[in-house]
């Protein structure tokens, strides 16, 4: 990872970090080495990481990473307070949106937050042309699938997620999102 690579992922921490409760119990998905359990430090409680990149599981007195991919790899019981996906739902391919929404709600406590972030569509313009450069590694920009950040909001939608926050950073070019878990279930979710 270069330096404007790290300086971008500390970026999107700050703005999450925001949004999780002291004394979180965290999944992060995409948590790379865990550089946002390190950031939280004592705010946290115990976390879970998901990394796709990672050969062999971390483990910490207060958080694991396991290699793989989410929802597949995940806690095997709920009640978490926030998930965290920092740069990683525009990886993930539209048909697997519902199953990634499906376990977060199974895994959040009512009331638990999803805070993602996600790029604006002209930032995977911008991340070619500095990786070209050799300025960033690029963190798999072949992977985006064209997503689309207003998707978001229909991705983690009523009657199960409730959006709290929606707001843009680094000059508009990243946006966060924050959901809130409902306690409503509806037969008839349209995915």
């Amino acid at each position: 990872m270069k330096r404007v690579d790290r300086w971008l992922q500390q970026w999107r921490i700050h703005q999450a970090a925001r949004w999780i409760p002291e004394q979180a119990r965290l999944i992060d998905v995409g948590a790379f080495h865990g550089e946002l359990f390190h950031f939280l430090g004592s705010k946290l409680h115990s976390g879970f990481g998901v990394e796709p990149l990672l050969k062999t599981p971390t483990k910490s007195a207060v958080y694991v990473i396991e290699s793989g991919f989410f929802p597949e790899v995940r806690p095997t019981v709920g009640s978490w307070d926030a998930i965290t996906m920092l740069a990683v739902l525009e990886h993930i391919p539209d048909q697997e949106h519902s199953v990634i929404t499906d376990a977060c709600y199974e895994l959040l406590r009512p009331g638990g937050r999803v805070i993602i972030t996600v790029p604006s569509r002209v930032v995977d313009h911008i991340l070619a042309c500095l990786k070209f450069l050799h300025l960033i590694d690029g963190m798999s920009l072949e992977e985006h699938h064209g997503f689309k950040p207003h998707h978001t909001e229909h991705i983690f939608s009523e009657p199960r997620f409730r959006l709290v926050q929606h707001s843009r950073f680094q000059i508009g070019l990243n946006h966060l999102f924050v959901f809130e878990k409902t306690n409503k279930e509806s037969a008839n979710i349209d995915r």
